[in-house]
């Protein structure tokens, strides 16, 4: 339940501009097709983030402030200190074979989501560019960065974190 409040405050701030704008500026038809289409490579395989994925270093997304933004995501640093004063028993991911994999598959789960709203705040950033909407282009591409672009990159770190113990389990 904790998580839903990072979630959600995130989810209205970076939504909210783009609801706006979509709302205001696109008739409800293209809206529906733009979204059809960005939620297109949710059915992709997990194979293909895999190939998307920018690198297999951790210091690589460490030095692109993807630890840093961590820090205030959905089961993030901030999150996770304020739950461990609380109850001090809760691990984030317990050492057990099931948490550790049903946490590595979850990075795809949310990157897929995440890579189909970067799709959708794409073509409506391109929109508003071709329509000569500068500053709504650079709101939704602040929001785009923050709201998919991080969080993809953050779920690409977790799973090189987690991929040697998943890779250990496999094998064990």
């Amino acid at each position: 339940m904790y998580n839903m409040i990072p979630n959600l405050f995130w989810t209205l701030l970076f939504l909210l501009p783009i609801t706006i704008y979509c709302y205001r500026e696109i008739s409800l038809r293209s809206v529906f097709i733009l979204l059809g289409i960005s939620l297109v490579p949710s059915f992709f395989p997990n194979s293909f983030f895999d190939s998307i994925q920018l690198s297999k270093r951790a210091v690589f997304y460490k030095r692109m402030g993807v630890k840093y933004i961590n820090r205030f995501a959905q089961n993030g640093t901030l999150l996770n200190q304020y739950l461990r004063k609380k109850y001090p028993q809760l691990k984030a991911i317990s050492s057990g074979k099931s948490s550790i994999r049903k946490t590595y598959q979850q990075t795809y789960f949310f990157e897929k989501f995440n890579f189909s709203f970067f799709l959708f705040f794409t073509t409506v950033t391109a929109y508003a560019l071709v329509e000569g909407h500068l500053l709504w282009a650079l709101a939704l591409s602040v929001c785009n960065l923050f709201y998919n672009i991080y969080p993809n990159l953050l779920q690409q770190y977790i799973r090189i974190k987690l991929a040697p113990a998943v890779k250990d389990r496999r094998q064990g």
